[in-house]
């Protein structure tokens, strides 16, 4: 069974295992690159994690992480879901939809009324995942990738 644990700043050496995870398998599906995050040490992670309003969860199977997801505060109005990622062997489970409404829940207590994402372009099965869960595209442009494509950029109303 698949448990979801809220993430500290002590659970750096998690949330690092997840995120290198996720960099490594999946590395078409984020902005980031494994090369960016192999370097820092411990301040670096603990910093991510210490991000003022954030909410970070891993998915644990078996005390081993299979997915990951933050959420950030933007303003006052919004929230953004960030770094969602599960691995291979735990895809097909509802792992990420567990993560996602995780995600929303924490932005609904937040007071936002607006959950936005942005999607690397051709990601098909998290745009799947994030249409199922009311999100849509919102018309505006993403950042410039490496490759000169822009980000998809997503939103929900929570209210």
């Amino acid at each position: 069974m698949v448990r979801l644990r809220v993430l500290t700043t002590d659970d750096w050496p998690l949330w690092r295992d997840a995120r290198l995870a996720a960099l490594a398998e999946a590395p078409h599906s984020f902005k980031s690159r494994l090369k960016d995050w192999r370097c820092g040490g411990e301040e670096r992670w603990r910093a991510r994690l210490a991000m003022p309003g954030a909410h970070n969860v891993v998915a644990l199977l078996h005390e081993q992480a299979v997915g990951m997801a933050s959420g950030l505060p933007v303003n006052s109005g919004t929230c953004e879901l960030r770094s969602v990622w599960v691995s291979p062997e735990a895809r097909g489970c509802g792992v990420g939809d567990l993560l996602v409404a995780v995600i929303e829940a924490w932005a609904r207590r937040s007071g936002a009324t607006k959950l936005r994402l942005a999607v690397i372009p051709g990601n098909e099965p998290a745009v799947t995942l994030y249409q199922r869960h009311g999100f849509d595209f919102s018309g505006e442009l993403g950042d410039l990738l490496p490759d000169g494509a822009r980000e998809q950029l997503m939103v929900k109303k929570l209210r």
